[in-house]
Parts: C-alpha cells; structure tokens; sequence
C-alpha cells in the first residue's frame, strides 16, 4: 500500500474533521442553528468564536450546521448518481447492441440540458425539500457517470479475460462485479472525487439562488447569500463557506490521488497473464 505523504494526511484529517462534525454537529454547535444570541456581524469574542451573521446569530453554529446539511446532501447524490449511471453504463457498455446505442443517444440528449437551467426548471415546479434536491442532483450527475463507466466496460470488456468469462458462460452481473469494476476502481474513485466537490458547488450556487435549502435549515451556499453584504463592510463572515469549499475540493484531490495509486495495484490484472 502507498504510503500517504504529509499533505494527503492533513487532507485525511480535514476529511475526517468535517465527518467528525456533520456526525455530532448537535453536540459540537455551540447554539441551535438560528438561535439570535448578539447584534448583527459581531466581531469575534470568546462566546462567539466567529462573530454572528446578519441577524446575530453565532457564525460558527451556522457553520456547523450548514456542513452537516451541505455534506449529507452533496454525498447521498453522489453515491445515488454513482449507484445509477454506473450500474446503466456497466450493463450497456457490456451488453452493447442497440441498448447500448439508445441509453447512449438518451444520455446524449440529456447531457445537451445545461445543468444548472435543468435544476431551475425542476426546483420551480417542485418544492426545494432533501429528498427532492438529493434525487435531482444524482438524476443530472448521473449522466456524467453513465458516460464514464460505459467508456470503462467498452474498454476494459474487450480484455482476454473478460472474452474468456464470456465463453465460460459467465453471467453480466459476474463479469461488472468481478472482472469490470475491480480493474475500472482507480478512474470510478477520482471522479468520485470530483463529482462530490462538484456537488457540493452545485448545491450552494442553488441555495445562493434561492432554489437549494430553504431556511430554517442552512447549508455553505444559503450561509453565503446570508453574509454576502457584510463584504461591503469589511465582515468576513461570507468568506467563511467559501474558504471551506476550496478546502474540501484540495482535500478531496489529495485523498483520491493516493486512493488512485493504491487501488491501481489492487485493480490491476496481471494476474490474469
């Protein structure tokens, strides 16, 4: 296994941080999520570690709590839209044949739609709950992994081994499980990677909006639009979630480039020489 280097542990510790926070964020947040405890963009005191936000309320219990909601949300879209569009692309760049052409030509169509005007769209007809944001985000993800996994089952399905499970008769799902995705895990876990950091950025450009989470619940976006004009009063409490996204997108990259070199020898097939 590839020993992580210095700056891969910090990245696995700030991972591991903001886990560690989403999962306790109710023992952890000093005070409820819009509870007024000062007046507007206080400074920082010892009660208030990061000052209050536009109506008083403590800043660093919003973004606690806005972390929870913002990682909860952006890693259940991208497991579902991982589950989807891998599972669709496995089995149409497997099976090939006029499936593989029409989920294709579908996808296609799909991917035609700007993404953020398709969420518009949707989130104007129907109501910016969880289960709706999740499901909508996983829905317009998942067309960038249909892409990328059928490229992988084309590719790694025209392999010796792969031809040879098919003469032993072996069924689909034996073939994805066992010979595809063990040698398709490096490039599935990068962008794994990027599609989380991307869904975070998509999460927070719709709450920014308007469309994403709707008060009283918050998230890094809503936390943005909330502070965003202290920054004519030289408040820097809006830079905070922004500062917190580039943190995550950095330790994300480190994290799934060691995941990336240690899973290439793992997936690798030289044992089918």
């Amino acid at each position: 296994m590839t020993r992580p280097s210095p700056a891969t542990v910090l990245a696995l510790g700030f991972l591991g941080g903001l886990l560690l926070v989403a999962c306790a964020a109710p023992l952890i947040a000093p005070y409820g999520v819009n509870e007024v405890v000062g007046g507007n963009w206080s400074p920082p005191s010892p009660t208030n570690w990061l000052g209050t936000d536009n109506v008083g309320r403590d800043l660093l219990s919003r973004l606690v709590w806005s972390t929870r909601t913002t990682l909860i949300i952006a890693t259940l879209s991208t497991v579902l839209a991982f589950l989807i569009g891998g599972a669709i692309g496995f089995i149409a760049g497997t099976l090939r044949g006029w499936l593989d052409v029409g989920l294709n030509r579908l996808n296609d169509l799909v991917m035609a739609i700007p993404t953020l005007i398709a969420a518009l769209v949707v989130l104007s007809v129907l109501p910016s709950r969880v289960e709706v944001l999740v499901a909508l985000m996983a829905l317009l993800d998942a067309t960038r992994v249909f892409r990328l996994a059928r490229a992988l089952a084309l590719d790694v399905g025209a392999t010796d081994y792969v031809e040879a499970a098919r003469v032993r008769g072996e069924g689909l799902g034996w073939i994805i499980l066992r010979e595809l995705l063990p040698n398709a895990l490096p490039p599935l876990l990068a962008e794994f990677g990027v599609r989380l950091v991307f869904a975070v950025l998509f999460l927070s450009t719709l709450s920014f909006l308007g469309l994403g989470i709707q008060p009283p619940a918050t998230d890094w976006g809503s936390l943005l639009k909330e502070n965003k004009d202290g920054l004519l009063f030289g408040v820097w409490a809006a830079l905070i979630p922004g500062a917190a996204i580039a943190l995550l997108a950095i330790a994300v990259s480190h994290v799934t480039d060691w995941c990336q070199e240690w899973t290439t020898g793992i997936g690798g097939r030289a044992d089918h020489g």
